[in-house]
C-alpha cells in the first residue's frame, strides 16, 4: 500500500480556481492560447500552468540559449521567449509551415520576434545540423513536445547539446496515463514507457517527474 498524502484531486473547479490565483498570462499569450484552442488539433498545445514552469525555470537557470523540440503555434516557446533576457534565443524545431505562421504573427505581436528562430525542417535533422556545427554543450535548457516515437533521439540529442547543469524538460510522460497500463501498447504509449524507464535509471541526469498536466519530467545534464 502506498503510503503518502495524495494530490488534492484535480476538478473542473479547483482546476479553474488554480488557474484564477496562480496565472499570470500576458495579453499576448493568451490570445495565442486562445487562437490555437479553436483548432482541431488545439489539445496538442501545453497546458496553460506549464508555460509560467517553464519561463520559471529558465529564469531559474539564468538560460540564454535554449531549444524547443516540437513548437506547434508557438506558446512554449512564447513563455520560454518572455524569461529570457535580451540577446537571449530560443533556437525552435518544427516541420509545419501552417502552424509556423501563426506562430510567427503572435511572437511578433509579442514583440519577442528577434529571440525565437523556427527552423522548419524534420527535428532529428535539426539536431543534427546543430550538432555538426559545434553547439553540443551550448544550450541552458531544452523543451521536447514532439512525435512521441522519436522521444529517446530527441533527448539524447539535447543531452549532447546540454551543457553540464543544463536542464531538459520532457512534456506528456504520462501520455494520458497509458504508460501506466501494460495492457496498451500502441507505439507512442511504448515509446513513452520505454523513456519514463530509461530516464529513471540514467545517471547522467537528477530526475525529477512531475505528474502535472499530462506530465512533466525535467532532467538536469550532470
Amino acid at each position: 500500500m502506498l503510503n503518502f498524502v495524495r494530490p488534492t484531486p484535480l476538478t473542473d473547479r479547483v482546476y479553474e480556481y488554480a488557474l484564477t490565483v496562480g496565472l499570470r498570462e500576458p495579453d499576448a499569450l493568451r490570445a495565442l492560447r486562445e487562437e490555437t484552442g479553436r483548432l482541431a488539433e488545439g489539445e496538442w498545445q501545453i497546458a496553460p500552468e506549464q508555460g509560467p514552469l517553464l519561463a520559471l525555470l529558465v529564469k531559474l537557470m539564468g538560460a540564454t540559449k535554449c531549444l524547443e523540440v516540437g513548437t506547434f503555434t508557438g506558446y512554449s516557446a512564447l513563455w520560454v521567449a518572455s524569461a529570457l533576457p535580451a540577446g537571449g534565443q530560443v533556437v525552435c524545431c518544427d516541420v509545419n509551415p501552417t502552424y509556423a505562421e501563426i506562430a510567427r504573427r503572435h511572437w511578433a505581436a509579442a514583440g519577442l520576434a528577434d529571440r525565437i528562430e523556427l527552423r522548419l525542417a524534420p527535428a532529428l535533422d535539426t539536431l543534427t545540423r546543430l550538432r555538426a556545427g559545434g553547439a553540443d554543450g551550448t544550450f541552458d535548457f531544452a523543451f521536447i513536445d514532439a512525435d512521441k516515437s522519436n522521444y529517446d533521439a530527441y533527448f539524447e540529442a539535447a543531452l549532447a547539446l546540454l551543457r553540464p547543469g543544463g536542464l531538459v524538460a520532457i512534456d506528456n510522460t504520462l501520455w494520458d496515463g497509458k504508460p501506466a497500463d501494460d495492457a496498451i501498447t500502441d507505439a507512442d504509449t511504448a515509446a513513452i514507457r520505454a523513456l519514463n524507464a530509461k530516464l529513471h535509471a540514467d545517471t547522467r541526469i537528477d530526475l525529477c517527474f512531475l505528474p502535472f498536466a499530462d506530465g512533466l519530467t525535467l532532467g538536469l545534464k550532470r
